[in-house]
């Protein structure tokens, strides 16, 4: 007998502005990522996220999707500030989220470099007489993140012809100990120089510094990334407490590159085709495991403003849902979901902060409705019950109320 339990999160398809939005992130109280696709294709037809209950999630029928009577569904608040794609995950795995405090680096920058020369490393200031960022043991950087949301996020960035990356995740674990912005991001790649990172400097609103990551030309090439969030703590994710029980975990796409996974298999891909493809061959090879695979076109077309190009992902990535669903058996379990919203028609091009659905299928279960999640960890929690694991940090699990389920020992 199979037991799996897969998660497929759509990034960044989000259903409505959740009710804190205009206080938290005024602008997106008028969000509806799914509302705004169907104004612009009000002809759009999703068969397998309609069948799975997409419409009973949104609370609306359109012109060609309707209400699914047996459907298994539901939508989740987000616990975690703002709307990101990073916590929103760590969130999706249990971890109880905590506020990050907005920072400018600079402000910083001698705190962190003192904490940095206490652990033998050698830091020089670069920048400007105002704004300043480091430079770490010839070959590290660490400033602003200059290319998403400005004091969210720290960038650690490294020519790995001349640094390992170990070396260079060290000295990132240590920014992260006194940072508190949302994630501290150590990557680098190989075939660039030190002079190719220094040279991609650049101010944003008189008060951030930072290198423009795809001017650093570490995409190029041997490219390594590992994000380290504010207050994540990996050994209460399922991942970590389903590796250390026994069961196999796969994480691919985006997934892979932000979710802690020691012991498991983490391939990243950012196609919507070989990523799902690369869950279909895994549902087909494992008989017992978690597997969570993220969708990020559907993320990135969010951020090029482009419903057209969304509803084109969409499409494919829900016939490729129908085959994922073809293969599971009774005993399996799916979910279907998102981490935030990004509105193609917002009129910005950040993610938004809203309600996103929650798609379940599962042996012989129906007509159930899990009603307003007040967390993403509900899923996490959920796939430890089902493996009857140690609980996460974070989430009520919903498994009774899907099914009634042998708990697997």
């Amino acid at each position: 007998m199979n037991r799996r339990f897969v998660v497929i999160v759509l990034d960044g398809f989000g259903m409505q502005a959740m009710k804190d939005a205009k206080e938290t992130r005024p602008g997106d109280e008028v969000s509806s990522t799914l509302g705004s696709i169907l104004h612009d294709f009000p002809d759009l037809k999703l068969p397998n996220l309609e069948r799975l209950g997409l419409m009973n999630a949104f609370g609306i029928e359109s012109k060609c999707m309707k209400f699914s009577k047996d459907a298994v569904f539901g939508k989740s608040e987000l616990m975690h500030f703002g709307a990101d794609t990073f916590m929103g995950h760590q969130e999706i795995m249990g971890s109880l989220p905590k506020k990050p405090i907005p920072q400018c680096f600079s402000n910083h920058a001698e705190e962190v470099a003192k904490h940095l020369i206490e652990h033998g490393h050698k830091v020089e200031y670069k920048g400007n007489e105002k704004l300043k960022y480091l430079l770490v043991d010839n070959y590290c950087t660490v400033a602003d993140n200059i290319d998403s949301d400005l004091g969210m996020a720290v960038n650690c960035t490294a020519p790995l012809d001349f640094m390992s990356f170990e070396d260079e995740l060290k000295i990132g674990r240590l920014v992260r100990e006194i940072v508190t912005t949302n994630r501290v991001i150590v990557f680098g790649g190989t075939g660039n120089t030190v002079e190719d990172i220094l040279n991609a400097e650049e101010v944003r609103e008189n008060k951030y510094i930072g290198l423009l990551a795809a001017r650093t030309k570490s995409y190029d090439q041997g490219y390594q990334c590992l994000h380290l969030g504010y207050g994540v703590d990996a050994s209460v994710q399922a991942p970590t407490i389903l590796t250390n029980a026994g069961y196999k975990v796969s994480l691919f796409g985006k997934v892979a590159d932000i979710v802690h996974n020691e012991g498991g298999k983490s391939d990243s891909w950012v196609d919507r085709a070989e990523v799902l493809d690369l869950t279909i061959q895994e549902i087909k090879s494992m008989n017992e495991g978690f597997i969570c695979t993220n969708v990020q076109e559907t993320d990135l077309a969010g951020h090029s403003q482009d419903s057209k190009r969304y509803k084109e992902i969409l499409e494919i990535a829900d016939g490729e849902i129908g085959k994922i669903c073809n293969l599971l058996g009774e005993e399996d379990i799916l979910v279907v979901m998102a981490d935030h919203g990004n509105d193609p028609n917002i009129g910005h091009n950040k993610h938004t902060r809203e309600n996103v659905p929650l798609l379940v299928q599962t042996g012989d279960a129906h007509s159930i409705n899990l009603g307003l999640r007040k967390t993403l960890s509900d899923v996490g929690a959920t796939v430890c019950d089902y493996f009857d694991v140690s609980k996460p940090q974070n989430g009520t699990s919903f498994l009774n109320e899907i099914k009634q389920f042998k708990k697997f020992s």
